[in-house]
């Protein structure tokens, strides 16, 4: 693809026919991002629905979300390269299809596997989406300012998505059947494959690359087995042979993907990238704040829905109401993006969500009302829309418009793996620390042997949201203010571990984005107006034997 001449070299004529041609690419690939991630939290709002109406365990709750997210984080890389191969217009129209087809799947469906099978089908579609919308913007945008602008709206885009999201679900569900919550999606996943296929102009850099097979599969086994092992193992326990085996399964596989990427003729992944610092931090704090906020969202909505037994509707408006924040920043952010040190909005962001984290922890064990959630979904909303802005920018701006498609599809990777992270391990704690601290509540309740025994063997065999649900008789009335007190307990450790997350990640931001590197002089360009991406960064520069040569998007692979 030749690549643009800068707009104040070009003549008037051209300029207005690309400027043109860049706002309707620029449009459907906001549509595109704001569709895929609709699917993210469409099903957290239902989850209780969910629960009483299949009947499935608190452990296998976790696996809905899960189902949706995981392809995403799997075949992000591979997306990458079909994108580079093939154009990313065909993705995104492909995308747009499958989320249509995996929605009806999930609409129909009337048992567990129906639903995690069409949730993964959609999964497969919004992987598409998510990597391609955001390589066509950075491979449209080589001025610095330009592509912030865009950047911003991508973002902004991808939170009115997920304004939405718990908005469709918690109406349609409150009103009909939770299955039909799916179908407003399946529409939706049309509309983006017809704005695409009409008015997406494609892009591709194809120099280099190649499908990686053993790669793709050791990155899946290695995903596939973390993830049973933090869902199953809350469950099961986390000392039993199989979810020890699943660990270093995934460890292997792990270790085996780097192997593999680092000897291939054409990896989906560069391993060079990462001697970036300014990408591997970002790829960093990307994982360890999506794994903070989703997580946080995931086990509000188990208080409100699966404890509180609010509506859908109403247990999804703190949920909504948290992308408002970031909507209604439209007009400043592109600045913001522009004036601000990335470091500074990064580090900002973060601890703005880990802040609202804290307070959200520290509400009242009954405060279910919205008026007590504001000052924390404030802050939630402000930190997640700061954050993930300058956390775009900084990876793809570190990468280079070369390197996009790759890029692009790491930062997603990271992304959504800490998407799919975030509700399973926070879950594994909240309900892990709930089941031992109602045990304990048990034992000194001075229940008769026959009903202590009764009330035992359904923490055992469903933990403690299956007490709390339980229909016991009159033991209820014992059983269930414990066990909510227990759940209260762990929800809140497991919000705290979502907060320490995002406090890591803000540390990485202080630590590896310092001043005096590569930021900085991304910082300069962007406020300038020039085109960083022709400069290779001097903090990254190592020997040409050390193959690195790719982090500079002006030599070849």
């Amino acid at each position: 693809m030749t690549r643009p001449h800068p707009a104040r070299s070009a003549p008037p004529d051209k300029l207005n026919s690309s400027a043109l041609l860049s706002r309707a690419t620029l449009i459907a690939a906001c549509v595109a991002i704001c569709v895929a991630q609709i699917g993210v939290p469409l099903a957290s709002p239902l989850i209780g629905e969910i629960q009483r109406d299949l009947g499935v365990s608190a452990a296998a709750l976790a696996w809905i979300p899960a189902a949706f997210i995981l392809p995403t984080a799997i075949l992000e890389l591979n997306y990458g390269v079909l994108g580079d191969l093939f154009g990313r217009k065909r993705l995104l129209v492909v995308g747009g299809l499958l989320i249509t087809a995996g929605c009806l799947v999930a609409a129909t469906s009337g048992s567990l596997p129906q639903l995690l099978a069409g949730q993964a089908v959609a999964g497969l579609g919004a992987a598409a989406i998510f990597p391609s919308s955001l390589a066509v913007i950075v491979a449209g945008t080589p001025d610095p300012a330009t592509r912030a602008r865009a950047l911003s709206y991508w973002a902004i885009s991808l939170a009115f998505g997920s304004l939405i999201s718990p908005l469709i679900s918690g109406f349609t569900a409150e009103h009909t059947d939770w299955g039909w919550a799916f179908v407003p999606l399946a529409a939706l996943g049309l509309v983006t494959a017809v704005v695409s296929a009409r008015w997406m102009v494609d892009s591709r850099q194809p120099a280099g690359r190649g499908l990686d097979w053993p790669g793709q599969i050791t990155i899946a086994v290695s995903l596939l087995a973390l993830l049973y092992a933090v869902i199953e193992g809350a469950n099961d326990g986390y000392s039993e042979p199989h979810i020890v085996l699943a660990f270093m399964i995934a460890l292997a596989a792990f270790v085996a993907f780097l192997v593999v990427e680092r000897g291939s003729r054409a990896p989906m992944l560069r391993l060079e990238l990462f001697l970036n610092p300014s990408f591997a931090a970002a790829a960093a704090i990307g994982l360890l704040a999506l794994f903070g906020f989703i997580g946080t969202a995931y086990l509000l909505t188990l208080k409100l829905e699966a404890v509180h037994h609010l509506s859908p509707l109403r247990a999804s408006l703190p949920l909504a109401l948290v992308q408002v924040v970031p909507v209604l920043l439209t007009p400043v952010l592109p600045m913001l993006l522009q004036r601000v040190h990335p470091r500074m909005l990064l580090v900002c962001g973060l601890l703005s969500l880990a802040t609202g984290q804290i307070w959200m922890a520290l509400l009242p064990a009954d405060s279910t009302a919205l008026p007590p959630m504001v000052g924390p979904i404030l802050l939630l909303g402000i930190g997640f829309i700061t954050m993930f802005s300058a956390l775009t920018a900084v990876a793809v701006g570190a990468a280079g418009i070369r390197h996009a498609g790759m890029a692009s599809a790491v930062t997603s990777l990271v992304r959504e793996s800490g998407q799919a992270l975030g509700p399973a391990v926070a879950s594994a704690v909240a309900l892990g620390t709930a089941s031992s601290a109602l045990s304990g509540k048990l034992d000194s309740s001075g229940l008769p042997a026959q009903a202590l025994g009764a009330a035992k063997a359904v923490n055992d065999e469903g933990g403690a949201l299956a007490a709390a649900n339980a229909d016991l008789g009159e033991l209820s009335r014992t059983v269930v203010p414990l066990a909510r007190e227990a759940l209260e307990t762990g929800l809140d450790l497991g919000v705290y571990v979502c907060a320490a997350a995002s406090l890591v990640g803000a540390v990485i931001a202080v630590l590896a984005l310092g001043r005096g590197g590569v930021m900085d002089e991304a910082a300069e360009r962007l406020a300038e107006g020039t085109n960083a991406t022709s400069v290779t960064p001097a903090s990254t520069d190592v020997p040409a034997s050390s193959g690195t040569a790719a982090i500079n998007p002006s030599t070849s692979p």
